[in-house]
């Protein structure tokens, strides 16, 4: 009976479907002495129709669904072009566009924020977009590089490559990030399991401020949306070198091309990069560090017809990195010898990411709906005992080798999204969905104390203490947000999360002596724990056209990072399982965004209000590097971001962005040594005061065909006082 009933349901859909109405539209793509030019790309946004001209600039779509588009239009030498247009229900209509030189104008650029894809400057956020050409002229390898170059965004690593990212100062040092990053919609879902390289990206998206109504968990200080470029009807490809010192060496190459055209598509893609180390490890009087990676993205993309797609995708990273923490003990030795230190016990970090996802998208008359399943995971081990105790004793070692089954991240994801129909004429649009996730977390790893463990106030020597963990986490959300357009001016914006999230663990504590290979006792028996967390993001906000250039937010937002359990260390004095609550944040944020002068300058001012409860408190645990994690404080962070892109004359790029930011504890009670310390009023850690970034560019095309293309481009970047350590002691001075 039920499958009868899905027949009748799908067979109703289909003729719905095709007796749609369906109209014509085509037309011309020109410069602005009226002649064509060729292989511009033509792309309804929010569909799978796409389109490339001829030689003489002229493009049509057949079949299509009457209603409203919004249009964007490319072509290599050309700044990009975004229109609304309106196409009839009878006969064919035709509209040509005229391209103006890319020299004289700035892009207007698309970005899928609020998880559709809408033009930048009248999505109502706080958003930076950087396009594949700034990528290029910004060099961008790695996420962590968007320091400064987005306003309040700090980002740094702690030598194994897994970049921790702040904006606004939401800042941390745990697993669980604080800002949430996107790769191609699929969630990195902890630092495990991201991949912080860039290789052929289309677009980097940052979205600061609170955005838990449609991304939920850790994504309180905003989200890192990074696209690559996907195949199309256009045959293209790219291969770069480049050469550095300390024998810095990255290769590129790929191809993305049509198997059958409009159809079937492919993508390929690799990077390969190595570098030696810049530290020296005085011990063996070598160099430490020194690290090597191959990473790859595939694409298989079917588009049967103009309503569905249907794209597979798979990226790997694997790195080997030669001494993957340049660590000392102490802040004295670290500033008083600089890149030099002493670590007997050398070991390489193997690190193999894995992501895969499967996204399915129809483009409907009524509605619009995606799909995607994704699935990651990260092997990553140490292929000898690790240095611990980062010196040249034998006291502490750490290993983690015990094969795939240990140390092997897990998880799967699945996101389903329903939308009003990209050609709708509504005044209310809605984006409604729910999210599944479930990681699996198995860890092993032994805490070896050597010869020289007294130094380090262990009671025995030659033992080890093998702690293993087995998590599993899974949680559930759903989601909607709608824009009402109260007048053709005013819009209201409401949106609302639920997340659900259950996370188990069970752990066991050994004690083995050398040489006999078996622990010998337990020092924590089999034990297991669980925890479950909810959250409600509601977000509230009215957006005003205030010009056909101008337009103003205003927005509230709510901010959730999950809660958990505490790992086991090797210290008995830190219990195991111990449970800590979320935490959350409110947002008040007020912009204008401004595109004036013939689409010459584009300015954007934002200020922000953010008030932080219940805030995790991470706590390095060494020499397991087990994170502690309790709610101890509540942070209050205000501030102002300016971004600015002029071309003044012709052929000269220059942009700037500043931002500002007071993080500071309105109440921080920690406990070190048995005493309680009181922290209120101390500033946020890895949150310099202010970013700011200029860049100015000049470009001079020759020849009559303009084949070569000369720039000039410097880059100027600087940093406010920033705080390491939650006490303010160790500091860092303005600098740029």
């Amino acid at each position: 009976m039920k499958s009868r009933m899905l027949v009748y349901f799908l067979l109703s859909f289909v003729s719905i479907s095709a007796h749609s109405q369906l109209a014509e539209f085509s037309g011309k793509v020109t410069n602005n002495k009226g002649a064509g030019i060729p292989n511009s790309s033509v792309y309804l946004l929010n569909t799978t129709i796409a389109s490339v001209s001829d030689a003489q600039g002229n493009f049509s779509f057949k079949g299509l669904t009457a209603g409203n588009y919004e249009i964007q239009i490319s072509s290599v030498g050309y700044a990009t072009l975004n229109k609304e247009i309106s196409i009839g229900v009878s006969g064919s209509m035709a509209i040509n566009f005229t391209l103006a030189d890319a020299s004289l104008q700035l892009e207007a650029v698309l970005v899928s924020a609020e998880k559709k894809e809408a033009f930048l400057q009248k999505v109502p956020l706080s958003i930076s977009a950087i396009s594949s050409k700034q990528v290029k002229d910004y060099r961008l390898w790695n996420s962590q590089e968007l320091t400064a170059l987005v306003p309040n965004l700090y980002s740094a690593s702690s030598g194994d490559d897994r970049n921790v990212t702040g904006i606004r100062g939401i800042a941390t040092t745990s697993y669980d990030p604080a800002v949430a990053t996107y790769i191609d919609g699929v969630n990195q879902f902890s630092l495990d399991t991201y991949i912080p390289q860039l290789s052929d990206v289309e677009r980097i998206e940052v979205l600061r401020g609170p955005q838990g109504t449609l991304y939920g968990r850790n994504a309180m200080g905003g989200v890192i949306n990074i696209i690559t470029k996907q195949p199309g009807n256009k045959t293209s490809g790219f291969a770069e070198i480049n050469i550095g010192n300390y024998n810095q060496q990255r290769y590129n190459a790929g191809i993305r091309m049509p198997v059958v055209k409009n159809k079937l598509f492919i993508g390929i893609s690799f990077m390969y990069d190595k570098r030696d180390g810049y530290y020296k490890n005085a011990f063996y009087n070598n160099s430490f560090d020194r690290k090597d990676g191959f990473m790859g993205n595939y694409y298989l993309k079917f588009i049967p017809n103009s309503k569905w797609s249907f794209t597979v995708n798979a990226k790997h990273l694997n790195n080997n990195n030669h001494g993957p923490f340049p660590l000392v003990n102490g802040v004295t030795a670290s500033f008083a010898d600089p890149f030099v230190l002493k670590q007997n016990a050398v070991a390489k970090m193997i690190d193999n990411s894995f992501n895969s996802s499967l996204s399915i998208n129809y483009t409907g008359r009524k509605f619009n709906f995606s799909s995607q399943t994704a699935y990651q995971s990260n092997y990553r081990y140490y292929n000898n005992p690790l240095d611990g105790d980062f010196s040249e004793a034998d006291a502490v070692t750490v290993i983690n080798n015990y094969g795939r089954k240990w140390n092997n991240v897990k998880a799967y994801t699945e996101e389903l999204k329903f939308s009003n129909a990209a050609t709708s004429s509504s005044k209310l649009k809605w984006t409604i969905g729910t999210y599944f996730f479930q990681q699996n977390n198995p860890t092993k790893q032994a805490t070896h104390f050597g010869n020289d463990a007294a130094l380090v106030g262990a009671p025995d020597i030659n033992f080890s203490t093998i702690n293993t963990s087995k998590g599993k986490t899974t949680g559930i959300a759903f989601f909607g947000q709608t824009t009402y357009a109260i007048t053709h001016k005013l819009s209201v914006i409401a949106g609302l999360r639920y997340d659900y999230e259950k996370k188990r663990y069970n752990v066991l504590g050994q004690y083995q002596k050398d040489p006999d290979p078996d622990p010998q006792f337990d020092t924590r028996p089999d034990t297991s724990a669980s925890a479950s967390s909810n959250a409600v993001s509601p977000k509230l906000g009215l957006a005003y056209n205030i010009s056909t250039h101008s337009d103003a937010f205003v927005t509230y937002s709510r901010g959730y990072r999950t809660g958990g359990l505490t790992a086991l260390s090797s210290d008995p004095s830190v219990p195991p399982l111990y449970p800590y609550k979320p935490e959350y944040s409110n947002n008040i944020e007020l912009g204008i965004k401004n595109n004036i002068l013939n689409n010459r300058l584009q300015l954007n001012i934002t200020a922000f209000l953010t008030y932080v409860t219940d805030a995790q408190v991470p706590t390095l645990i060494l020499p397991d590097a087990v994170t502690i994690t309790k709610n101890a404080g509540k942070l209050t962070s205000k501030g102002i971001e300016l971004e600015i892109a002029a071309k003044p004359v012709k052929g000269l790029q220059v942009d700037y962005n500043f931002g500002y930011t007071d993080a500071t504890y309105k109440k921080l009670k920690l406990s070190q040594y048995g005493t309680a310390i009181d922290l209120d009023g101390k500033k946020q850690i890895y949150t310099p005061e202010s970013t700011s970034m200029l860049a100015l560019q000049y470009g001079y095309a020759i020849g009559k065909k303009q084949l070569v293309r000369l720039v000039a481009r410097g880059e100027w970047f600087y940093l406010g006082k920033q705080y390491f350590d939650l006490s303010n002691s160790i500091a860092q001075n303005d600098h740029s």
